[in-house]
């Protein structure tokens, strides 16, 4: 299926991959997947968890939704089913990922975590390790080795735990929102919740309508958008203004129409950053917050906006302007992060923050056969551009080299053997 040659040596497995290794079975590896299927170019596909889109089926919140209109979240080659709701939930999502893997085919190597990944000088080919951490089992190892490597791990593969003074002390409960489900167990509780990005305020809105009391830290300046102006996504209406306009321009007018929908965000401690939505998220990364009816309830005091934070005490906070709130958990909406520096050995196409060192245009590709796919900070729609690019270029080096070798052993064996 694949087009591989196993060989055990020294009691460790050794695999040679006629195509393609891709690390990661979420939105952008299977992605990738898809277009090599079609294009006949074998590959295997390794995932740490047991599951494809592990980060949609085991760290999401139930309530979650895409945030984007469901024309710019599918992946290539399948568009979602017509009787899918414009912002198809978290379970329409999982059931449109399993039915995408098995209409391409697509059967990742589960439970193999990969440890490293390197570019063998001498024998041209990338060597990535993986252990297996299949529960119960004889921890074992494989070398995968490839000419062709693809990085899919996405920009969300760890949940960032920031270094806070005091919280090491805090007497409960602490949780990261890549932890947190339901609002259901948190009934007449005081939660402080740490962040104000989309996962803050989202987790902030499920608490309250659970009849928790959530207090929200903001740390930052963020833009606060409605999700649709005049009945169309927000983010349609900018892709279509961007046609006609400059991106500055672009980003007055959605700033005067979010004033106009949901008032002034600074009357309620949410200060707006210098730079305009689209220019900060070009320049920095950081995407705007989507309203789905969190400050609604910020306004009403169903949701209170708290200052930075200051240090933890047992059972309290302390917060920079001198306020001490007594609070019965904490939820960590802080952020994700790369893991890519942990694993990948090379300098080259990866910085150290774990994302492509090039612009998001060409930082798909690096070299010696190495692709990013799902780096480009601009969510489905970019993981599927990336997907598209690569297996095109896949296609070209595959067809012009790659083709008269399938099935065979590397010219180098030799090389098979130093594990």
């Amino acid at each position: 299926m694949f087009g591989l040659l196993e060989q055990n040596v020294l009691g460790r497995r050794c695999v040679w991959v006629n195509g393609a290794v891709i690390v990661g079975a979420g939105p952008s590896g299977l992605a990738v997947s898809a277009c090599l299927r079609e294009q006949g170019i074998p590959f295997v596909v390794v995932e740490r968890a047991d599951c494809i889109a592990s980060l949609w089926q085991k760290r999401t919140y139930d309530r979650l939704k895409l945030h984007l209109p469901k024309k710019f979240c599918q992946l290539p080659k399948l568009p979602f089913p017509e009787e899918y709701p414009e912002y198809p939930n978290r379970k329409q999502f999982i059931t449109y990922l399993e039915n995408y893997a098995e209409k391409f085919g697509i059967e990742p190597q589960f439970n193999e975590s990969v440890e490293s990944a390197k570019y063998d000088e001498m024998c041209g080919v990338w060597r990535v390790k993986t252990v297996s951490t299949l529960p119960g089992s004889i921890q074992s190892e494989t070398e995968f080795i490839c000419q062709m490597l693809v990085v899919a791990t996405g920009e969300n593969a760890e949940g960032v735990v920031p270094e806070i003074e005091g919280l090491e002390e805090f007497s409960r409960e602490v949780i990261h929102a890549k932890d947190y489900k339901s609002g259901e167990k948190y009934d007449g509780k005081k939660v402080l919740v740490v962040g104000c990005g989309n996962s803050g305020m989202e987790v902030s809105l499920d608490l309250s309508n659970h009849n928790a009391k959530p207090s929200m830290v903001v740390r930052s300046a963020v833009h606060v958008l409605p999700r649709e102006i005049f009945g169309k996504s927000t983010f349609d209406l900018a892709i279509m203004l961007m046609k006609w306009l400059p991106l500055w321009l672009v980003d007055k007018l959605l700033l005067i129409l979010a004033f106009f929908i949901l008032g002034n965000t600074q009357n309620y401690g949410i200060k707006r950053p210098s730079l305009g939505p689209l220019q900060l998220k070009n320049n920095h990364g950081k995407t705007p917050v989507l309203d789905i009816g969190a400050l609604e309830k910020i306004r009403s005091g169903n949701i209170k906006v708290v200052s930075e934070i200051k240090r933890f005490h047992r059972d309290s906070v302390e917060l920079v302007n001198g306020n001490i709130l007594e609070i019965d958990s904490v939820v960590l909406a802080t952020g994700y992060r790369s893991n890519v520096p942990y694993w990948l050995q090379d300098n080259v196409l990866f910085g150290k923050d774990g994302f492509p060192k090039r612009e998001f245009c060409n930082g798909w590709k690096g070299k010696r056969g190495l692709y990013a796919a799902g780096f480009t900070r601009r969510g489905l729609a970019g993981a599927s551009a990336d997907a598209i690019k690569i297996s095109q270029d896949i296609g070209i080096v595959w067809k012009q080299e790659l083709n008269h070798k399938k099935s065979k052993v590397p010219t180098h064996r030799r090389c098979i053997s130093t594990f």
